[in-house]
């Protein structure tokens, strides 16, 4: 499990064994990835769950069109990557998706880059602190999990699969982290702010 600045542990290990479990078969590997973001959990979601503008924060991408579907559970996307991806296209099909609980699933459909039967679960929820009397109260951060499964690709081995694809997620987490933070303070789109950080 990597983890980036983790808070409240108990909180986070009940979403981990209710979202981000996975049994494996040999051939795929899987991580988890968790991420502290000083911005309110509603607009963490906004940005989450915007099935046909991942680019909003995920750098990776450079165009997202929608093949089938309104961006809804049941959709799917075509993603064209940008230069220095390892591949240049992903389809993708949106599986899950709940408002309340802030679980977002997708997984990869049809792609030229090396990660096969990619899918991966996301969940928010918001950061809690204890005050000087032990009483648990709301701040304005989230904390994001992410885990997923991937093939192990033939010419690889499950350590060199999960850093690989460890660190593009733990990309994105940094971004969303980002844009989120910015949107929080000035109030400025995603997408504009995507641009400056491009």
């Amino acid at each position: 499990m990597l983890c980036t600045n983790p808070k409240n542990s108990n909180a986070l290990e009940k979403m981990i064994k209710l979202y981000h479990t996975h049994e494996l078969p040999p051939n795929q590997c899987s991580s988890i990835l968790v991420q502290t973001i000083d911005a309110p959990l509603p607009l963490v979601w906004s940005l989450v769950r915007k099935f046909e503008k991942p680019q909003c924060y995920k750098n990776f991408i450079s165009s997202c069109t929608l093949l089938s579907g309104d961006g809804g559970v049941g959709s799917i996307r075509e993603l064209l990557m940008v230069s220095g991806f390892p591949g240049k296209k992903s389809i993708e099909r949106f599986d899950f998706l709940d408002d309340d609980m802030h679980v977002s699933v997708f997984s990869v459909v049809d792609a030229d880059h090396s990660f096969l039967n990619f899918k991966s679960t996301i969940t928010l929820h918001e950061d809690k602190e204890e005050d000087d009397h032990g009483l648990k109260k709301y701040t304005s951060k989230t904390v994001a999990i992410e885990s997923y499964v991937v093939d192990i690709p033939e010419n690889s081995c499950k350590e060199d699969t999960c850093e690989v694809t460890d660190n593009i997620l733990r990309w994105n987490h940094r971004s969303l982290a980002w844009v989120a933070e910015n949107m929080a303070t000035s109030g400025v789109s995603s997408l504009e702010l995507n641009k400056t950080f491009a």
